[in-house]
């Protein structure tokens, strides 16, 4: 299994489209991480680059982040990955907390956030 966290100095960043990077752990039988990579942001609002095809393409079935719109969550459940909100903190540690059964989606989407000066809405 593959884990995606959106992160920004190995935090995890609060929105996935504006993360500047996306740590991608490999999770081994023994429910341990085995790998760990990293995968540099695409510019862009998340929901409308490739980085979701990206992910997919290295099997990245579980995706642990701060928050999102709901374009991208709906992209991201249509290419098979589980999205998990509500997520903060040291990603590891995330990763950890969710191997261990102790992480639930908020159920929560962003509507707007700030994109490159101007306000964007995710919820398309």
């Amino acid at each position: 299994m593959k884990v995606a966290v959106p992160t920004r100095n190995g935090q995890v960043e609060d929105h996935f489209g504006h993360c500047e990077a996306y740590g991608i752990f490999t999770v081994g039988s023994n429910n341990k991480v085995e790998h760990f990579e990293v995968f540099p942001s695409t510019q862009g609002c998340g929901c409308k680059s490739n980085i979701i095809s990206l992910l997919k393409e290295n099997e990245v079935s579980v995706m642990l982040a701060g928050n999102m719109g709901n374009g991208a969550l709906t992209k991201l459940n249509n290419h098979g990955i589980d999205v998990y909100r509500g997520c903060s903190g040291d990603i590891l540690q995330v990763v950890e907390f969710y191997l261990e059964g102790n992480i639930d989606d908020s159920g929560e989407s962003c509507t707007q956030h700030e994109h490159h000066g101007k306000e964007h809405n995710c919820a398309h």
